[in-house]
């Protein structure tokens, strides 16, 4: 019974999970997909940035409309790291981060830039890299399925997954705290003793009877200090001034002089920060930093945010404007009670690019601390949320204060984007941003306070924090408040391989006879025109051409569109939209659209391997279709020309070893072949049904995946490859994540 007991314990264990918010994964894992999207096709010339802000530098990857700009990159990540080549153009800025380490758990932010606009943190993505058995532990497993027989010795060796680990728990603030580490056995004199942390940097060393500070990682330099009880065995170690970057967990390792290991233990450390929120809109907020001490009439204090930018400085008796970040710069007003030792900030005019961790530090003049605390910022932003379809929206700003005549008053997005301005009692239609003009209306309510804004047909691309800000006529900000737009479009989901799908789009108003209706695409690439009582083909987009057929109900409003042979090349926001003669809308509504990946999956040895896509028929004569493999390595792995194979253009790897349908053009059947797939044939493959001008008419991608076969005692048994997203456990093989 105790057997089985523990096998269950196994099992629980090494489960996989990922939720919308943290995506947890086991080291060895050969890549995780972090996601991010966010329309910067609109954008002029923006930059995306995934980064680390509890590393320095900070930066993971970071692409731009050139390609990649990887001269900022941390080395943790150097040739780890993609994105797709045409992320800035599709709007999906996904991370793919490869051969997994437990120092990538973390959090990652992924921030969209543009010189003009500044910059949008756009989503944070929590990573959990779980230590996986070793390989000795799984075959064991293996052998247990199969039948064999293992003593209850097997519990010795798994010891180490159920020791239980120390925990110490301080306020940030604290002076130091004590990480333990004993044993009740006498330490040589020629010992030595390592600390590291979680990401294993050394955080303390210890040996040749001296520490060893030039073996210290930067992050603990100058803050460590261990005890060297040896007769005792007590190796505890102090870290002085611990913040939220702090938490971790440190492991505590004593050799030989052999380097055999004579002790090691886990204490993990938690370090708690104290909270302010507040709702967006407040005027502003206290940031409270106290210590009991008294403070030195020379100190220096420096207020900063968690990428280290100055958020206030003081020194020499007197505030330093001038080495404020920009961010912070004219918001901020300082407490000078220094013998109470009260050295809070306020902080005004809050926005949610102030949710942030801020860190008080006070030095005497020698640059030695006195006193670190930390306080955790969290502002509140009002969210108004409506379907894709609605005829307008209201953004609410509201205030409680008289606003005077001679207001001024600016709507932003998050790229401080004008949306809406009204200056010298009136609006200002030439300063808005052109995805705005002729969409916004704003009260005007001044007496009330009210200046709510209301926004036309809203779309997906319209999903913002949206910014409303009051000034007098000298420009000083009497009001700023936010308020978040979420937009909700109605989501299709398909199979790969299916011949139609349709996006529906019906309204409950009549639609005249003259109307004029337009599908188009997240790159507004026309999908499919109505006008004047018929379809225009001449006027879509090469991709869609032949495959689209629109429903003409215009009596009861449905204008709900088949799209013929959907792929992942289809995957978008399509939009539809009705015009009058006059070409005012009366009509627009979006659909997302969601093609699952085409994923096959064979045994190494098999005969062959079919990569199925199957297209609209009877293509043009001088059509030609390449099946290219973009990863891990590109090659081009069989090409179609002019009606006929073109082996030459094929990677070596490939020839003799591919195959395709007679009569492909006709039937539209552009399936491929693979004979005698290999375990180096895993990848992913894309086919590219192409004009003779060189237009894509049509593209799908297929993932295919080769396992292994291993033979125990003359049963086969598939071992899943590290790139596979199924349980490692034999016991669990058919679970999906």
């Amino acid at each position: 019974m105790m057997k089985m007991k523990m096998l269950v314990v196994f099992v629980t264990l090494v489960h996989v999970s990922q939720h919308a918010s943290a995506v947890e994964l086991y080291e060895g894992e050969e890549f995780v997909l972090l996601p991010c999207e966010f329309p910067t096709f609109d954008l002029d010339d923006p930059t995306v940035v995934w980064s680390r802000y509890d590393l320095n530098p900070s930066t993971v990857h970071q692409r731009q409309q050139e390609g990649d700009e990887l001269k900022d990159q941390n080395q943790l990540y150097s040739s780890r790291t993609s994105m797709m080549t045409d992320a800035l153009e599709t709007g999906d800025l996904s991370l793919n981060l490869t051969k997994l380490r437990l120092s990538d758990s973390g959090t990652y932010t992924c921030t969209v830039r543009t010189f003009r606009w500044g910059e949008k943190r756009v989503t944070d993505v929590q990573l959990h890299v779980k230590e996986r058995f070793p390989s000795w532990a799984k075959v064991l497993l293996v052998l247990l399925v199969v039948g064999l027989v293992v003593s209850g010795g097997l519990l010795v060796h798994f010891r180490q997954y159920f020791m239980s680990v120390y925990r110490v728990e301080v306020d940030s603030g604290v002076k130091s705290v004590k990480l333990p580490c004993k044993k009740t056995v006498h330490l040589p004199e020629d010992v030595s003793v390592e600390w590291t942390d979680g990401d294993k940097r050394k955080v303390h060393v210890y040996q040749n009877s001296s520490d060893q500070p030039e073996e210290q990682h930067r992050l603990y330099r100058g803050r460590t200090k261990m005890k060297r009880n040896l007769k005792i065995g007590d190796v505890s170690l102090t870290l002085k001034y611990p913040t939220d970057t702090d938490r971790n967990t440190y492991t505590c390792t004593a050799y030989n002089k052999e380097r055999k290991r004579l002790m090691k233990k886990e204490v993990i450390l938690e370090v708690k920060v104290y909270r302010v929120e507040v709702d967006s809109g407040v005027e502003s907020v206290q940031l409270p930093c106290k210590t009991t001490i008294h403070l030195p009439e020379d100190v220096s204090v420096e207020w900063t945010d968690r990428i280290n930018r100055k958020v206030h400085a003081y020194q020499n008796n007197s505030d330093q404007p001038e080495e404020q970040d920009d961010l912070y710069r004219g918001r901020t007003e300082m407490k000078r009670n220094l013998k109470t030792g009260d050295v809070s900030l306020t902080l005004k005019y809050l926005t949610d690019r102030d949710r942030n961790t801020y860190t008080c530090t006070a030095y005497n003049k020698e640059r030695n601390i006195l006193m670190k605390k930390q306080v955790i910022l969290e502002v509140k932003v009002y969210r108004v949320e409506v379907d894709s379809g609605v005829k307008s929206v209201q953004l609410p700003c509201k205030t409680t204060v008289h606003l005077p005549e001679d207001v001024s008053l600016e709507w932003t997005d998050g790229f401080n984007r004008k949306v809406h301005v009204y200056q010298n009692n009136s609006d200002q239609p030439e300063e808005q941003f052109s995805l705005y003009r002729g969409r916004t209306e704003m009260k005007r309510n001044l007496k009330t306070g009210d200046v709510s804004l209301t926004l036309k047909y809203p779309t997906d691309r319209d999903r913002d924090t949206y910014t409303c800000t009051t000034y007098n006529k000298e420009r000083n900000i009497l009001m700023k408040k936010e308020v978040i737009l979420e937009v909700k479009v109605y989501r299709v989901e398909v199979d790969s391989g299916v011949k139609s799908v349709q996006l529906p789009c019906k309204t409950t108003v009549h639609l005249p006879e003259d109307v004029s209706l337009e599908w188009t695409d997240g790159f507004n690439r026309k999908v499919h025109v109505y006008q004047n009582n018929s379809d225009q083909p001449e006027e879509q987009f090469s991709l869609y051409r032949g495959r689209t057929e629109m429903k003409t109900n215009l009596k009861t409003g449905d204008v709900s569109l088949t799209l013929k042979y959907p792929t992942d090349r289809d995957r978008d926001t399509y939009t539809c939209t009705a015009y009058n003669k006059e070409r005012n809308i009366l009509m627009k509504k979006q659909v997302k659209l969601g093609v699952k990946d085409c994923q096959v999956e064979v045994e190494e040895g098999v005969e062959s391997v079919q990569l199925p896509f199957k297209t609209t028929t009877d293509l043009p004569e001088d059509t030609y279709v390449e099946w290219r493999r973009y990863e891990p390595k590109y090659m081009m792995v069989h090409m179609y020309q002019n009606g006929s194979d073109r082996p030459e253009e094929q990677n070596k790897d490939y020839r003799e070893r591919t195959e395709m349908k007679e009569d492909l053009l006709r039937t539209g059947d552009v399936s491929l072949t693979l004979k005698s797939p290999k375990l180096t044939d895993t990848g992913r493959y894309v086919c590219e049904v192409i004009s003779r001008e060189g237009n894509i008419w049509r593209q799908t991608t297929v993932k295919v995946k080769v396992k292994e076969r291993i033979q125990i005692k003359d049963q086969t048994v598939d071992m899943r490859n590290r790139s596979s997203s199924t349980d490692p456990t034999p016991l669990m093989a058919d679970q999906s994540v």
